[in-house]
């Protein structure tokens, strides 16, 4: 049985050496200097008596132009560069957290503690507040739970939310809660 076939990184799009299949190139050595435009395969020549490899690098151009360069090394900078880019970054992670307007008092607590740790771990925190049937004739309920929200969770937000403005939006109320900045 054959297997499909796997799709490849962009590595294997960038042509080297004999896969360049333009008539004619515009050549850079490894330096920066332009060498003009010739075959490939007189480029392919000056790059092996260089004892490097011949890497297209502006495809769409015309001619394409194509640098003599060491492509293990090239990839490998680009494979350094993309971790340490990788590294700089942090990733933001909303959790949500729902509450119902007739929550009992130790439910409630119960979820703020998970708000408060989420918090603490540097997650912004979405808190829901869902109403069912009659419930939603009260909006209030919804308000006051949200305020006793933020109340339980100033000092680790990082600034102080009205909640007496806070809307409906179809059958749910909601605000986000947004982590201090930690020294």
């Amino acid at each position: 049985m054959e297997e499909p076939p796997i799709a490849r990184p962009s590595e294997d799009r960038i042509r080297i050496n004999e896969r360049i299949r333009a008539r004619q190139v515009r050549v850079v050595d490894e330096a920066g200097n332009q060498l003009g435009i010739m075959s490939p395969q007189d480029a392919l020549r000056e790059a092996e008596d260089r004892g490097l490899d011949l890497v297209e690098v502006a495809e769409k151009a015309t001619p394409p132009v194509c640098r003599i360069m060491d492509y293990g090394k090239y990839r490998y900078q680009q494979s350094k560069r993309a971790k340490e880019s990788r590294k700089n970054q942090h990733v933001i992670i909303v959790k949500e957290i729902k509450y119902r307007p007739k929550i009992d008092k130790h439910d409630f607590d119960f979820k703020t503690n998970h708000v408060r740790q989420f918090l603490k771990e540097n997650n912004k925190v979405k808190v829901t507040i869902m109403f069912r049937g009659r419930e939603l004739a009260h909006p209030e309920f919804g308000r006051n739970i949200l305020q006793d929200v933020v109340e339980a969770t100033e000092d680790l937000c990082q600034d102080k939310l009205d909640c007496s403005r806070t809307r409906l939006e179809g059958r749910n109320m909601s605000i986000v809660l947004t982590p201090a900045k930690q020294v």
